[in-house]
C-alpha cells in the first residue's frame, strides 16, 4: 500500500492548535480545582517582595541562613519550573522581581507537592516557608506550605523569548509586561519621570490643576477634535485637543502659576511618533515672556535626563544626544538656510519661488484653505519638507508668522511675527511655548481669521470662543505658556523607538478574529 502524501500544515495553524490544546488541558485542571471548592482564593496575605527579599539577603552565606531562620510569606507567578522526584523548584516572579521557591515531600508535605507538580507556568501562587541558599548560592524560599491562589488558562509565550511580534506587544500589553522585562523598566521609567516633572513645577512654586476634558468648543491647538455628544444636556462636545484657553482662564483669574499633565486627544494618523490619544505637560506663568519660558524649559529638560539616566549626555538610537550644551536657536527661515545653504534668503522670501518649491516637493496647495496661503504659511511648510526632520540637537525654533499662531502674542518690532517658540530634539517637535496673546480684541480677530479658515476646508482651525474672549476682557497679565509632549520625552529617555513603546494601551486598529 503506498504512502498518502502527507498535506503541508501552516506553522501559525499548528501554534494554533498547539495552543488550543494546551488551553483545554487548564480548563480541565480549572474544573477539577473548582470541585475541590477552593478555587480562587482570596485570603492569602503576602507580607515579602522578591526584590526586597534578594537586596537584605542575597549577600547572606548558607550557614548564616541556617544558623537564624528568617521566615517569609511571597506571592507571585510561576515563570519557570522544575519537576523532579520528591523536590521540586520554581521561580515566580511578582511587582518587584523574581525569587526561586524549593517544594519538597519532607518539608512541604507530599500532598502539596503532588499538587504542584500539575500547576503550569503562568499560574499565580502563594508560599511561606524559610530563606536558604542552594548549592549554586541562589537566594531561595524553602516552602513549608504552597498554594495555588489563580489558575492561569492561556499559556505564557515560549521561555526566554517573551512576547516578540510587535502588534502583539502592544495589542495584549498585560503579557508583554509579564514576559518582557524591558518594558516593565520602560513604564516603571515613565512613571518616575512624570512624578520628578511634576516635583521639579512645584518646587518653582507652580500649582498644579486639572481642567475639563470634554469641551463644548475645541480649542488650544490646531487641530482635528474627536466628537461626542452629552444626552442630558442635548449638546456637542468635544474631547479636548488641548487645555491651553482654561489654564489661561486660571491665570486671569489669579493663579499666576499653574500647570497640568494629562491627556489630550486629537483625531490624526497613527505613526511612531503620534497617537490619538496622549499625555502632555502645559504650564503658564504671569509677569514671563516667551525667552524666560525657553531657559526654563531647558531646565526641565535637563533635570528630566539627570533623574532618568544620571547624565545629560546620552545615547538615543545609536546616536549621542546633549542636553548639556545650550539649545540652539533660528527662525524658520534661518533654520531652513542653515541646514539647506543653497536656499537663499531672497528666495525664502519669495511667495512665488516657495509655492514652486513645495509644488516640487509634492505638497497640494491647491486644498482650498492653502490656496491664499501667505508667505509665513509657506515658509513653515518648506521648513515641515525640508528641515525639521535634520533637528537631530536640541533646537529651538523662533519668532513663527503670526497667520500661523492665532494665541501668541505679535513681537513689538515685528507685527508679522510671534514670540513664539518650537522646541526640536532628533527631529520631533517636543514643545510648543509662546508669550500669550492678552489683547482681546486682536484675539478676536485671529479667532475670526481662523473661522474663515474652517469654512474654508481647514478642518484644523480653531473655533470662535467667545467666552475666553470675555476672560480676556477682564484682564490676562503678561503670560508666558509652554506645552511638553511627555510620551516623546520618555521616548527620548527611554531609548525607544516608538511612541506604542512608552504607552502602555496605544490605539489599535480593531483585532481580526477569524
Amino acid at each position: 500500500m503506498s504512502e498518502q502524501p502527507s498535506i503541508p500544515v501552516d506553522e501559525n495553524e499548528r501554534g494554533e492548535f498547539r495552543q488550543n490544546r494546551l488551553i483545554a488541558e487548564r480548563r480541565e485542571k480549572l474544573t477539577a480545582w473548582r470541585a475541590s471548592g477552593q478555587a480562587f482564593p482570596n485570603d492569602f496575605s503576602r507580607e515579602n517582595l522578591a526584590g526586597r527579599l534578594d537586596e537584605l539577603y542575597a549577600a547572606k552565606t548558607r550557614e548564616e541562613l541556617e544558623v537564624t531562620p528568617i521566615t517569609v510569606k511571597v506571592a507571585g507567578r510561576i515563570m519557570l519550573k522544575r519537576v523532579m522526584g520528591k523536590a521540586s523548584f520554581a521561580t515566580i516572579q511578582d511587582m518587584s522581581g523574581r525569587i526561586q521557591l524549593f517544594i519538597s515531600d519532607d518539608a512541604t508535605g507530599e500532598e502539596a507537592h503532588r499538587e504542584f507538580k500539575h500547576w503550569d507556568s503562568g499560574d499565580i501562587v502563594g508560599c511561606e516557608g524559610t530563606l536558604m541558599k542552594t548549592k549554586t548560592g541562589e537566594l531561595t524560599v524553602h516552602c513549608s506550605a504552597i498554594r495555588l491562589l489563580t489558575k492561569s488558562l492561556r499559556p505564557l509565550p515560549e521561555k526566554f523569548h517573551g512576547l516578540t511580534d510587535i502588534e502583539q506587544k502592544y495589542r495584549n500589553r498585560y503579557v508583554d509586561l509579564i514576559t518582557n522585562e524591558q518594558t516593565r523598566l520602560t513604564f516603571v521609567a515613565r512613571s518616575r519621570m512624570v512624578q520628578s516633572i511634576r516635583n521639579y513645577m512645584t518646587h518653582h512654586g507652580f500649582l498644579e490643576v486639572e481642567t475639563p476634558m470634554m469641551h463644548p468648543i475645541p480649542g488650544g491647538a490646531a487641530a482635528k477634535p474627536f466628537k461626542t455628544h452629552h444626552n442630558a444636556l442635548d449638546m456637542e462636545l468635544f474631547l479636548r485637543i488641548a487645555p491651553e484657553l482654561y489654564l489661561k482662564r486660571l491665570v486671569v483669574g489669579g493663579f499666576e502659576k499653574v500647570f497640568e499633565v494629562n491627556r489630550n486627544f486629537r483625531n490624526e494618523g497613527l505613526s511612531p511618533r503620534h497617537n490619538p490619544e496622549f499625555t502632555m505637560m502645559e504650564f503658564y506663568e504671569a509677569y514671563t515672556d516667551y525667552r524666560k519660558l525657553m531657559d526654563f524649559t531647558e531646565g526641565l529638560l535637563r533635570h528630566s535626563a539627570r533623574e532618568a539616566l544620571g547624565t545629560e549626555i546620552f545615547e538615543y538610537q545609536g546616536r549621542t544626544l546633549d542636553l548639556s550644551k545650550p539649545f540652539a536657536r533660528f527662525t524658520v527661515v534661518g533654520a531652513i538656510h542653515y541646514y539647506h545653504p543653497g536656499y537663499s534668503f531672497e528666495q525664502l522670501n519669495d511667495i512665488a519661488w516657495l509655492q514652486q518649491k513645495l509644488s516640487d516637493l509634492k505638497v497640494d496647495l491647491k486644498t482650498p484653505h492653502l490656496v491664499h496661503a501667505g508667505i509665513g504659511t509657506l515658509q513653515l511648510m518648506l521648513f515641515e519638507e525640508t528641515t525639521e526632520a535634520e533637528l537631530w540637537d536640541p533646537t529651538y525654533i523662533i519668532d513663527y508668522p503670526a497667520e500661523v499662531s492665532p494665541l501668541a502674542r505679535r513681537s513689538d518690532s515685528n507685527p508679522e511675527i510671534t514670540e513664539r517658540f518650537e522646541l526640536f530634539i532628533v527631529g520631533r517637535e517636543i514643545a510648543n511655548g509662546f508669550s500669550e496673546l492678552n489683547d482681546p480684541e486682536d484675539q478676536a480677530a485671529r479667532f475670526q481669521a481662523q473661522a474663515k479658515a474652517r469654512q474654508a476646508g481647514d478642518e484644523e482651525a480653531m473655533f470662535f470662543d467667545d467666552d475666553y474672549i470675555r476672560a480676556l476682557e477682564y484682564g490676562l497679565p503678561p503670560t508666558g505658556g509652554c506645552g511638553i509632549g511627555i510620551d516623546r520625552l520618555i521616548m527620548l529617555l527611554t531609548d525607544s523607538a516608538s511612541i506604542r513603546d512608552v504607552i502602555l494601551f496605544p490605539q489599535m486598529r480593531p483585532e481580526r478574529l477569524e
